[in-house]
């Protein structure tokens, strides 16, 4: 009877062992897919930052209410196609001019069409509107139909359209150029939660700051700092 009962809580506690193991190695993998976003990401950013047709996303990046980054932004098919990819979401506080930790997000979209082959593109928006905030921190909106959205000026002189977010890509491929109208964004759940090691939505890691990873500090430094509010003298 003993040697029964032994048995029988063995088998118990490798069954609950088998079951949680691939909800555990579901967080893992989501955890560690999350880390290589950021990673991924900061080094997107940077490359952004230092490139010379990106003059006027470097003068102007510091003016956005939140920068939102896809590392890689996958597009192909066959007439009908498809694009998809994965990205993180730094809000900057407008009074002290900080940068959150990244909310990651999913943006993806269908189209139907004479189109041949596939690339992958680099993207990065500035979202400049308090209206393109609030999308973002809504469980899925649109671009062009929920906010406007325009591409972002490329060059020094150039001068942005007026729209709620600004985006500036960066492509190779069979396509060529970067077209995101019409694309859904929604919060990556599973990833905030996993990255974050506790229940978790946009507001609470972009507003509310009550969540911190220092893995994402990197990314959180690079981006821009505030530009001091320039005075004028009397006389000039």
């Amino acid at each position: 009877m003993f040697f029964y009962i032994r048995n029988l809580t063995l088998v118990l506690v490798l069954l609950s062992i088998s079951l949680a193991l691939p909800l555990t190695n579901a967080k893992a993998s989501d955890s560690s897919d999350a880390q290589a976003l950021v990673l991924k990401g900061t080094a997107v950013f940077k490359s952004f930052m230092a490139d010379s047709n990106m003059t006027w996303f470097h003068n102007n990046a510091h003016r956005a209410r939140a920068i939102f980054i896809i590392p890689q932004m996958i597009r192909g098919g066959f007439i009908v196609g498809g694009s998809g990819g994965s990205g993180v979401l730094l809000h900057r506080d407008m009074k002290t001019g900080a940068w959150s930790y990244p909310a990651f997000y999913t943006m993806g979209s269908v189209s139907i069409g004479l189109q041949i082959g596939a690339d992958a593109s680099e993207i990065v928006m500035m979202i400049m509107t308090e209206k393109g905030l609030n999308a973002m921190l809504s469980t899925e909106f649109k671009l062009g139909a929920d906010v406007a959205v325009a591409a972002g000026p490329i060059g020094a002189s150039a001068k942005a359209q007026t729209a709620d977010v600004l985006a500036f890509g960066r492509s190779k491929g069979a396509f060529g150029g970067v077209s995101i109208e019409g694309a859904v964004i929604a919060p990556r759940d599973k990833w905030n939660n996993a990255y974050y090691g506790s229940p978790v939505g946009p507001v609470d890691i972009l507003i509310r700051g009550s969540v911190s990873n220092a893995q994402a500090d990197q990314l959180r430094s690079a981006m821009p700092a505030p530009q001091p509010t320039k005075v004028k003298t009397l006389g000039n």
